[in-house]
């Protein structure tokens, strides 16, 4: 029987609208849906943690320890879902907090979005999650897909489990993300491997990256996409600690590089694409749609809840 931690408090949120229009410019999708606020997995260097602070919540750790459910959104959704309407836009779940965190086992809200969304035609979807919980959606997927367009993002950036529990303490181990790539790939769907942040000196080394995106090739993933730290005033915060405390020889050059800019200086963010297009060839993997091509900036933005 699944367990939930004492420490993390649920509250429903009341949703009048699912599906939020990204005009950026720099992502390839129109709209975000994220079924869920906060995240349990506790990543230290989530961006989106700036979103708890709209509400009030600044303390650190309650973005990890008050998850906002949206428990009404599969009904908000039915009433944005008119027919033709989205044809040719797709709609990317999870660009802010993973869709299959622990949450999601209670609450289903995920799941009750894609058998809303697999009741329509011509949808293009993308899910981005770190979660082997999507499996469990595999039936709907696949309904999804036949009946549209469907890519799964698998997010990790490093092999190491002892390495990530100090940075993603409470996510899934690389092991088990791996096998969520093995079976969807299995049944037939789109999974890639989703890799950022790639964190300056501690998850960038060539010999790593290689490894990894073998793994993920070796697995079944068909893409892989790349990105550099992108690190806002809010998770600034809450990662560069991290980084003093665990990886000390390294605090210097993250508090100089991030210290005026969210990103990593331009010629360090392209040697590490032009590392990770190669592995990509390498290994026969394709790019995915995440980012657009050629984009200056970093791949985690500041995106719509």
């Amino acid at each position: 029987m699944l367990e939930f931690r004492s420490d993390v408090e649920f509250r429903e949120l009341a949703s009048r609208r699912a599906l939020n229009r990204y005009r950026g410019g720099r992502m390839p999708f129109t709209y975000t849906l994220n079924p869920y606020r906060g995240c349990e997995f506790g990543c230290g260097y989530c961006y989106a943690r700036y979103t708890h602070e709209y509400l009030g919540r600044e303390r650190q750790e309650a973005w990890e320890r008050e998850i906002l459910v949206k428990t009404e959104l599969a009904q908000a959704l039915r009433a944005e879902l008119r027919p033709g309407l989205l044809c040719g836009q797709e709609i990317a779940i999870g660009t802010a907090t993973d869709p299959y965190q622990p949450a999601e086992r209670r609450y289903g809200v995920t799941r009750s979005v894609l058998e809303e969304l697999a009741r329509h035609r011509g949808l293009s979807v993308s899910i981005t999650t770190k979660s082997p919980l999507v499996v469990r959606d595999l039936d709907v997927l696949r309904t999804l897909d036949e009946r549209g367009e469907l890519s799964i993002q698998v997010s990790l950036i490093s092999l190491d489990r002892h390495l990530l529990r100090r940075l993603e303490p409470r996510a899934p181990t690389p092991e088990r993300r791996l096998w969520a790539i093995e079976r969807l790939a299995a049944a037939g769907l789109r999974v890639g491997l989703f890799l950022m942040p790639i964190l300056p000196a501690i998850v960038d080394r060539p010999a790593a990256l290689d490894a990894l995106v073998r793994r993920a090739a070796e697995a079944g993933a068909r893409f892989v996409v790349p990105d550099t730290l992108f690190l806002r005033s809010s998770a600034r915060r809450s990662f560069l600690p991290i980084v003093e405390r665990d990886f000390p020889d390294h605090a210097d050059r993250y508090h100089r590089w991030y210290h005026r800019s969210a990103y990593a200086p331009a010629e360090y963010r392209q040697r590490v694409r032009r590392l990770v297009r190669r592995l990509a060839r390498k290994y026969g993997l394709g790019g995915g749609r995440t980012r657009a091509e050629g984009d200056a900036g970093g791949g985690q933005l500041a995106l719509p809840l």
